[in-house]
């Protein structure tokens, strides 16, 4: 898979093609990045790429034109299939999306925004998408690119070793429980007793219901979002009933 970033901050990106499961799967071909730089388009002395906003107010705004060269050029060498904006006004990054982009392949241009933003006639005319991810403000989008290109390489056959990007948090509509490893005993904290019991069914049972518990908790949405789809089963929704009658419970107990 192919991805092109446009950026002003081409160096950034060595963090994801130097290290860990990006850096390998990048070694073993299944994925390649081009940066192309906005100020390599400009015709100034200063290579110009913000101007001061039309109407007023604070900081500067993101060229038109030199964004637009860039987009022209990736695309003349063969990328730029889809183009995404990474801004923070964009529509939320999800597990689908993700899986969506690494099941499309091709190539995907990412437009790395800086300063207070982009000039809403290159949104308009240039980028089939604007993605955010997240409800808070960076000071560009090269780690929010940098974000969605990890996520969506891991999603490649090929790019994790001995796990399946299948049994993760999201792609169940869950978030995944706990994990422990060795020792069995960590300052007077022990692994729960079912891990080391070798029987699979009862972890796979303690598993999913930790992940209930975590999703209950941390993102009640998705838990709605998965009963809606229908992917709980009778024995999610006893489990669910159990854990609210505990948590009301302890509830009264605290009171």
């Amino acid at each position: 898979m192919r991805f092109d970033v446009v950026t002003l901050f081409p160096a950034m990106f060595a963090a994801i093609t130097g290290q860990g499961i990006t850096r390998r799967a990048y070694e073993l071909g299944l994925w390649s990045l081009t940066a192309w730089n906005p100020r390599d388009f400009t015709s100034d002395a200063h290579r110009t790429v913000d101007d001061r906003p039309y109407g007023g107010g604070p900081g500067m705004v993101m060229m038109a034109e030199p964004l637009a060269l860039a987009i022209e050029a990736l695309r003349r060498d063969g990328g730029g299939t889809a183009v995404i904006a990474l801004a923070p006004g964009g529509k939320s990054l999800t597990d689908a999306t993700v899986r969506q982009y690494a099941e499309r392949g091709g190539s995907l241009a990412l437009v790395c925004g800086r300063y207070e933003g982009i000039d809403q006639r290159f949104l308009g005319s240039c980028v089939d998408e604007v993605v955010s991810v997240g409800d808070f403000v960076m000071s560009g989008g090269e780690l929010a690119a940098m974000a969605l290109i990890d996520a969506v390489v891991r999603q490649l056959p090929g790019a994790l070793k001995d796990a399946s990007a299948d049994e993760e948090s999201f792609a169940t509509g869950l978030l995944d429980g706990p994990h422990y490893t060795r020792p069995e005993v960590w300052r007077g904290r022990a692994v729960p007793q079912v891990l080391l019991s070798g029987h699979h069914r009862d972890i796979e049972a303690w598993r999913r219901r930790e992940a209930l518990k975590a999703t209950v908790s941390n993102r009640p949405d998705m838990l709605r979002q998965a009963r809606a789809d229908g992917r709980l089963t009778a024995r999610d929704e006893s489990d669910l009933r159990e854990l609210a009658q505990m948590g009301a419970a302890a509830s009264r107990s605290a009171a």
